[in-house]
């Protein structure tokens, strides 16, 4: 692909992500056309579907929303489609053979997600371009029981509201949707089978490839700018759910504890990973050579109790407040217990 010859104009590539999501992947594609980044004389977009491993119609569906385009916009929308499923790898894909060289920012997003504002895109480059300071910008994650006031039962109300102020958003990277300054983007990558991508990302992009401190200013968001994703609808779904990502940021504390061991950190991490790191057994031999680990076993405890602490220090504690902490941590211990039979069995890495 050409280099674009004014150097006044940023490319921008964004890779959307999308594992058997027929029903989804069409309307998000049509709904870019309302998004004004693609209107804008001085950047120059590129959308990537990066369908992977899918069993269904995505790629047929994704087609067919990019014939409706208008042609300006269809040229600007590339499908891709892989045989591998996974998200990590899909990702380590689009960074480091599917996005053009001269991209300087580069997007990700899910393919099940709504843009209900048009400047979101927009305003998530302008960040990017306007604070040298800034590696990530992220988008703040709406449920759409919420945004839409949906009517969808008491269950999927209680589930929807029990997440809510556990995590700072605008210091942590939501996979949904994000951008990253390319060079940043580059120095990643991503071990084959890795079942949690976004949390992995994050701290390589705070510690500069674990060769300083953690520094929370490289990642930030703006309220204003969101998008809205569909909240988990069932317990069940809601057990799969908590389990991969408890899986995935056991298996990303054992990683790190590695590098380190190792000395793996800046320039030399960034070589291991693009080489060792994406043969298929290697991420399920340092698992098994790290884990488990006392005292904790396969998963530390600290992720049955995170909810508590966050309750305990607040300044106004509500007896709502108590009751969904009291829930929200029941369920967190039968969580914690699925993920460490599954971790037992060997059943961690490329949980998805």
């Amino acid at each position: 692909m050409q280099a674009v010859s004014d150097a006044s104009v940023l490319c921008v590539d964004i890779g959307i992500f999308a594992h058997n999501e027929a029903e989804t992947i069409g309307a998000l594609v049509a709904n870019l056309a309302e998004q004004t980044l693609f209107d804008r004389a001085d950047i120059d977009p590129l959308v990537w579907v990066m369908a992977n491993g899918c069993s269904d119609d995505t790629v047929a569906a994704a087609e067919t929303a990019r014939a409706a385009l208008p042609e300006p916009l269809r040229d600007r929308i590339r499908i891709v489609d892989l045989a591998q499923g996974g998200k990590s790898r899909t990702v380590q894909r689009f960074i480091h053979a599917q996005a053009r060289d001269q991209a300087g920012i580069l997007g990700f997003m899910d393919a099940d997600i709504v843009l209900p504002e048009p400047e979101t895109l927009s305003h998530m480059v302008e960040a990017l371009r306007t604070r040298p300071e800034l590696q990530v910008f992220v988008s703040r994650p709406v449920k759409d029981v919420t945004h839409f006031d949906l009517d969808v039962g008491r269950v999927t109300r209680l589930i929807a509201s029990g997440g809510d102020g556990l995590t700072n958003y605008r210091k942590s990277i939501c996979g949904q949707l994000y951008m990253m300054r390319s060079r940043m983007a580059r120095q990643i990558a991503l071990p084959a089978g890795l079942p949690v991508e976004d949390g992995f990302v994050r701290a390589l992009v705070l510690t500069d490839l674990f060769s300083a401190p953690e520094d929370f200013t490289r990642i930030d968001g703006d309220p204003a700018v969101f998008h809205v994703y569909t909240s988990i609808r069932g317990i069940g779904e809601l057990l799969h759910h908590q389990t991969r990502l408890v899986i995935g940021s056991a298996i990303n504390a054992a990683l790190y504890g590695f590098f380190n061991r190792e000395g793996l950190r800046g320039a030399a991490l960034h070589d291991y990973l693009m080489t060792e790191a994406q043969q298929e057994d290697w991420l399920n031999h340092r698992v098994t050579t790290e884990l488990p680990r006392r005292p904790f076993g396969y998963v530390p405890f600290s992720f049955a109790t995170n909810r508590v602490t966050t309750f305990l220090r607040r300044d106004k504690r509500t007896a709502k407040g108590f009751v969904m902490t009291a829930i929200g941590s029941g369920m967190d211990l039968l969580v914690y217990i699925r993920a460490s039979l599954r971790m037992w069995r060997g059943q961690g890495v490329g949980f998805w």
